[in-house]
Order: structure tokens, then sequence, then C-alpha cells
């Protein structure tokens, strides 16, 4: 059902507000958009899913992102078992998860405006994935910037899937499936003191990974759908997260990967640059 309802909705943001314009334009300078930040957070998961019962632990991550011109950059490193406690589900296991993300601007490289309808940007999208002991994922494909009702600014992307490390599966080396993926970053309310709460998160649907189809304790399709609700000051935040999953990391649901679909529970602690 998700491979249907997925691309609908991806169009129907792009259709919606189409009369009105969102161009990016950046005919005289490049660098007009240039922006960067950096924070540290303190997360602890209740009842997360990821493979093989990974589910409770205290992590440390340092986030980033920003513009430089025809780069958008997004990222982030987790340090697992922050606090090197029995009590971790992931105590002597995995030490490190890497998602980073860089987009090239097709807008700033041509110089030309490509904006259409509710579209004000159009990139070159990648992202790499590493789990440390267990999977190392590419991935390259086309993304946007979509201003949706209500939302303001999403960034949908869909990218091709090459896989180059994935728990010993069959599919390593080869490119298996595509992933779309989309976030989201809105202030919807307004405190005396100028803090500010949001609801920010994201949306991961792997699909149309076949490569290993015939292993009956994988799936050819995944998500993870993480909504935030956050306080934001200039120099701190604090939130609360649910994470909805489905067959996690393609390892399907009671298998030998354990426990991968459900819900899952985030408390973050952000210290900002």
């Amino acid at each position: 059902m998700l491979k249907r309802i997925l691309p609908t909705l991806c169009l129907t943001l792009c259709l919606l507000y189409s009369h009105r314009s969102f161009a990016a334009d950046y005919s005289d300078n490049i660098h007009k958009n240039d922006n960067k930040w950096l924070q540290f957070n303190l997360l602890h998961s209740e009842k997360n899913k990821l493979p093989f019962n990974n589910q409770n632990d205290t992590f440390f991550e340092l986030e980033f992102g920003g513009r430089s011109g025809i780069f958008d950059l997004y990222g982030f490193l987790d340090v697992l078992d922050i606090f090197d406690t029995s009590k971790s589900d992931l105590h002597n296991e995995d030490n490190l998860f890497l998602k980073f993300a860089l987009k090239l601007s097709l807008d700033a490289v041509t110089g030309n405006d490509l904006s259409m309808g509710s579209i004000s940007e159009w990139y070159i999208a990648t992202q790499t994935n590493v789990g440390d002991r267990s999977i190392f994922e590419h991935f390259i494909g086309l993304g946007t910037d979509v201003q949706a009702p209500w939302f303001g600014k999403v960034t949908p992307k869909l990218m091709a899937r090459y896989v180059r490390e994935n728990f010993g599966a069959d599919n390593e080396r080869k490119f298996d499936g595509y992933l779309f993926t989309m976030a989201w970053f809105k202030p919807f309310y307004v405190l005396n003191d100028k803090s500010f709460v949001t609801y920010q998160g994201f949306l991961d649907y792997t699909f149309g990974a076949n490569e290993i189809s015939d292993d009956i304790n994988r799936t050819n399709s995944s998500l993870a759908w993480y909504n935030g609700l956050y306080w934001h000051s200039d120099r701190y935040a604090a939130g609360y997260g649910l994470k909805v999953y489905k067959d996690m990391a393609l390892l399907k649901d009671g298998g030998f990967g354990g426990n991968t679909s459900g819900l899952g529970h985030y408390f973050v602690l952000t210290y900002k640059y």
C-alpha cells in the first residue's frame, strides 16, 4: 500500500500551490543562501526497533548541516552506548552510526530558475549510511525543495540504493532497490521568550529491494517514520520523538533480526553552536 501512496503524496505536494512562485534565484550570486549549523544531541531510546533487538540505548550525536554555493549538506555521527553501561542493548556491540547526505543544486549549477509550481529547487541527491559492523549503503538520485501547505519547506528525495555491506547478504556490491526520503521542520507555536515548539521529523521508505527476495528473513521494503515534538531556544532544545518502524533494515519482523516493526521512543537534549 505504501508503494502506491507515496508517489501520489509526492505528486500532490508538487501540484499544491502550483500557482505560486517559490523560485531559488542564483543568477546573480550562488552564495546568497549560504548558511551553516552544528549541534550536539544526547538521545535516549526506548523500545527502538533496530535489528537484533537493539532497542534501548543512550547515545551521543554530532549533527550538522548547511549550504555553500552549489552544495547542500546534512549529516550526523552517532556514538552509541556513550556511558559504557551494561544496561544498553548496544553494550560491546556496534559503536558508531554515520549518515552523510550531500546534494548538488541544479539551479545553482546552471544559473537557471528550474522551479515548477511548489517545487523551488532541484538537486542531484546523494546519501551514505554506515552502521559500524552491520551496514554500508550509498544512494544517488534526485531531490527537491517543495513548499507544502502548513509545513513550509519539505525535502523529498528519490534515490537508487547501492549495497556495500548488509549483514553478509547476497546483495552486497550490487544496486538493489530505492529510497524515498523526506524531512521537515515546522515551528508552530512561539512562546513569550521567543522560544518555539516544532513538529519535525523524517520518513524513510525503502522499496524494490529484490536481489535477496528468496530469503525468508528479509523483505523488499521497509519504513522508518520519525515524528518529533521539540522545544527550541537559540542555544538549547529538548524533545520527544515517536518512531514508527516496519521491517527495519529490510529484516522481517520476528525473523533472525528480531523485533523490527512497531513503535520506538526517543528523548532528546540538544546544545546548539
